[in-house]
């Protein structure tokens, strides 16, 4: 396991749209001019840094969804946990103890909630007493602007507007099928300053 960052990865993990990335972008800069080091060993140091981010958020996804389950579980745990100390109770006609610590366990009421479900029957005969909904179509409004009478019909109704999304290019860390072991602690790189 990992325990030390690259100077590298701990830049990227402060990057942030409301901060200046003049200083990594320096960094980087000096990285890659940087020729007292041969070009893979700055392609691996660069693509160790991101990957080990990457490794950082798939780790981070799979503790959450652990948790999220655990409090699922320590809930219904719980749950059970209470109705069966108050069946307990309730069998040997306690409904209240007092604590040392805790001021008291008591019973609460048993409680009964009912919801109403509304099956239709017969859809047809419902909507002919006017009990309907409508609303456009969307979809077939969109297939019909693809044909030229479509487009004739529905010209003064519609509107039909583009949105453009521009994804910026990013470095793809490309790995080797090979699994590396123990992945050295200390940096892989050091800069040597350029005098300016």
């Amino acid at each position: 396991m990992k325990l030390i960052n690259y100077k590298l990865q701990t830049q990227i993990e402060y990057l942030s749209d409301k901060k200046s990335h003049s200083h990594f972008k320096e960094y980087l800069q000096e990285l890659i001019e940087d020729t007292s080091k041969p070009y893979y060993q700055r392609a691996d140091y660069i693509g160790l840094s991101l990957q080990e981010l990457k490794l950082k958020i798939d780790t981070l996804t799979t503790n959450i969804s652990e948790l999220q389950q655990l409090k699922k579980n320590l809930a219904a745990s719980l749950d059970i946990a209470k109705e069966i100390t108050a069946e307990i109770f309730m069998n040997n006609g306690v409904d209240r103890i007092d604590g040392n610590i805790i001021s008291s366990l008591t019973l609460s009421k048993p409680t009964t909630k009912t919801k109403q479900i509304l099956s239709i029957k017969n859809d047809n005969k419902v909507m002919e007493l006017g009990y309907v909904k409508f609303e456009p179509d969307l979809k077939a409004i969109e297939d019909a602007l693809k044909t030229k009478e479509g487009q004739e019909e529905l010209k003064d109704l519609v509107s039909l507007s583009s949105i453009t999304t521009t994804t910026l290019s990013k470095v793809k860390v490309n790995c080797k099928k090979i699994v590396i072991e123990d992945t050295q602690t200390e940096e892989l790189i050091t800069l040597k300053k350029i005098a300016a």
